[in-house]
């Protein structure tokens, strides 16, 4: 497979080596080893979800409090997405700063986020299908949205009339988010990271 760092800081792009014959096809869609060696530490696993959407479905921004944040590794399945990655960290060289890669069933890209980063996605067909790998479980009071539709965002979805949840819909905007101190802080973000040690956890200053 081949990894390439996108042009936010802590995120990736996955390209993986398909092998097919007339009995269909394999490949290694992950990689711990490979992931690490680029990203500097393992994935810790902690929960695998599974997402279906609607073509127009627009998801995000979604993003966790840090610490411990959550990592994610998206691949599509079935169907295709534009996935969105958006730098939310403040101080960070490219705060709201969004960058779009297309997952799909026959590239069979991937993308990784670190902690701190926001994502989100706009189905391009319909049942859209979405498999992440996390590195912590779900935490309803960590869990935080940022409006995929704020025009400080810009974000290019390519549907004329996104479909969002209630939720992402009553999100806030970007300036909002950071006037209330809900965003992470860059440096918060960039020395968690660098203290996860070879099992993908944080070490302590004693380890």
């Amino acid at each position: 497979m081949k990894i390439r760092p996108l042009g936010i800081e802590g995120a990736w792009e996955i390209t993986p080596q398909q092998h097919g014959d007339p009995r269909g096809l394999f490949m290694e869609w992950y990689r711990f080893d490979r992931l690490a060696e680029a990203v500097g530490h393992p994935l810790r696993l902690a929960q695998g979800n599974l997402s279906v959407s609607a073509r127009g479905v627009v998801r995000g921004i979604h993003f966790a409090d840090v610490p411990p944040g959550q990592a994610k590794y998206v691949t599509c399945v079935r169907g295709a997405v534009l996935d969105v990655v958006v730098d939310l960290r403040v101080g960070s060289p490219t705060f709201g700063r969004w960058e779009g890669v297309r997952l799909d069933e026959v590239d069979r890209r991937a993308v990784y986020l670190s902690e701190g980063l926001g994502h989100g996605f706009c189905a391009l067909t319909d049942d859209a299908t979405l498999s992440y790998l996390c590195s912590t479980t779900y935490n309803p009071t960590g869990e935080h949205a940022v409006h995929p539709l704020d025009p400080e965002l810009g974000i290019e979805w390519p549907v004329e009339e996104p479909q969002l949840s209630a939720r992402d819909a009553a999100a806030p905007s970007l300036a909002r988010a950071r006037e209330t101190g809900l965003l992470p802080e860059h440096a918060t973000c960039r020395s968690y990271v660098a203290s996860l040690g070879p099992d993908g956890m944080p070490q302590s200053a004693g380890n």
